[in-house]
């Protein structure tokens, strides 16, 4: 006979509390790894989807400490600029500040140049890329559009520039003395080589927490695919700075997976690669041994996923936690909990069972930083959002591949996602400081200190539905 185990989900369990040394929660450490190379301050992710994750969800979530993965269900060149508004959004230094030639623009230019960047300043420069003026958004507020640049700019001779080399604390000091916003900076022969601006330090100041890379820019991971011109996407992604790449497979077991994985290492060998979905040991140690240096765990438990009732595949995300977590730890690899996320208290048992960081969906979907669209139902307002396995997810891929809908076969596709309406939540700030508290108080009725503390201490109990319901207000009525 064969046979069948047991497998468990969130609401299956609590966490057992533990004798504690934690004297408050502010004491506790939540930073852990995403990868080997790779420690966020914050252990949660954006997911990959149209409806949670473009360069505003990005921006949020790596200046909480946390990472946004940019979805690929658009166009390379579409996906490439919002990794890049994310990488240009701060930064010690500006590499590659906005500029415009002296000769042939006009204030219009400019206006759409920064509406479109949602920058306040851009450089200009002659057809040597040498600097002759600034530009502000006070200089052309009430300017006409078709007034030339050299007109409302402020030409180089009063413009305070640095050279390459200055250090940002001499780069602030000369900020301070000049009460300028912005700092050009130029090498020998007065070509633009880079920005500085008072902006982005306050910025520093503001979000002590954020994550950055070495040059001091927001980090921002991107999905790909296996098929087409994935590999095409890569190679732009990489000229973008992108710091993780995220191979999006919904059944990530795969012969195409490991493929791409092996492909992308070999030209890129030093590039941060995220691999999955899977939810079985097997999984994770073949993704491991093809290259992958993070595992997204989890087949079916999405809130917009019915990849379980179409196909009867899948595996409960607490058991798959487990069991992936052991295999992955004997390769010094990290695993995501992807999915099935409703509380806070759910990311607690995500980590608690292994995960060293959790992927989140739809609670963030109805964020003013995600790009689903708003409505408003009885009074309530709502954002659309979708599985990525959905017949609206799969058109517009189809769509930003170029295939038009009439090659598309709607009888042939069978979706395993569904499109819903998500509550309004506000902005993801908000949230994240909620989750944030609910781990840290789990972490210390566990009496773990610290995420590898957790992966030590965490005990398990089996609940019963009787369990589950005496665990929210009961016998009450709620105000």
């Amino acid at each position: 006979m064969m046979d069948i185990r047991l497998g468990l989900t969130f609401d299956d369990c609590l966490l057992i509390p533990n004798k504690s040394p934690i004297s408050s929660r502010r004491d506790v450490n939540c930073s852990s790894a995403l990868t080997p190379k790779i420690t966020l301050k914050l252990p949660i992710i954006s997911a990959n989807m149209d409806t949670v994750t473009e360069s505003d969800m990005a921006i949020s979530m790596a200046k909480e400490g946390g990472l946004g993965i940019i979805h690929r269900f658009m166009s390379i060149q579409q996906e490439v600029e919002e990794v890049l508004k994310v990488k240009r959004h701060e930064s010690y230094v500006v590499e590659e500040p906005f500029t415009l030639m002296l000769n042939g623009y006009t204030v219009k230019d400019a206006k759409n140049m920064m509406a479109k960047n949602k920058i306040t300043g851009i450089l200009i420069v002659d057809n040597n890329k040498r600097l002759v003026g600034i530009l502000t958004a006070r200089d052309v507020v009430l300017e006409s559009l078709d007034q030339k640049l050299s007109a409302v700019m402020t030409p180089r001779s009063k413009i305070i520039t640095i050279k390459q080399g200055t250090t940002i604390n001499e780069a602030e000091r000369i900020l301070k003395k000049y009460k300028i916003e912005k700092l050009p900076i130029v090498d020998e022969n007065d070509k633009v080589v880079g920005l500085i601006t008072s902006r982005d330090i306050l910025k520093s100041l503001e979000y002590p927490n954020a994550m950055k890379d070495k040059k001091g820019r927001l980090m921002v991971g991107a999905a790909i695919g296996v098929r087409g011109d994935y590999f095409e996407r890569v190679q732009e992604l990489v000229k973008a700075h992108v710091d993780i790449l995220v191979v999006d497979i919904a059944h990530g077991h795969s012969d195409h997976t490991m493929e791409t994985i092996k492909k992308i290492k070999k030209k890129f060998p030093d590039m941060e690669i995220v691999a999955g979905n899977v939810a079985t040991p097997e999984g994770v140690g073949d993704l491991i041994k093809a290259g992958a240096d993070s595992l997204k765990i989890g087949v079916g438990p999405g809130s917009m996923c019915t990849t379980r009732i179409i196909t009867g595949c899948g595996y409960p995300q607490l058991s798959a936690i487990m069991e992936c977590s052991k295999t992955a730890k004997k390769f010094n690899i990290p695993i995501i909990a992807d999915g099935g996320i409703r509380y806070s208290g759910d990311v607690v048992k995500a980590l608690g069972a292994g995960a060293s960081t959790v992927m989140i969906g739809s609670l963030l979907a109805g964020t003013d930083e995600s790009p689903g669209m708003t409505m408003i139902r009885n009074g309530r307002k709502y954002k659309i959002s979708r599985g990525m396995a959905s017949l609206g997810a799969n058109m517009s891929k189809r769509k930003s591949e170029g295939v038009s809908s009439s090659d598309f076969g709607l009888q042939e596709y069978v979706a395993e996602g569904v499109e819903a309406l998500v509550p309004y939540r506000g902005k993801v700030s908000e949230i994240l400081t909620q989750f944030l508290g609910g781990l840290k108080s789990g972490m210390s009725y566990c009496g773990a200190i610290n995420i590898k503390e957790l992966h030590k201490k965490a005990r398990f109990i089996q609940i019963t539905n009787a369990g589950l319901k005496e665990s929210f207000p009961h016998d009450v009525e709620v105000l």
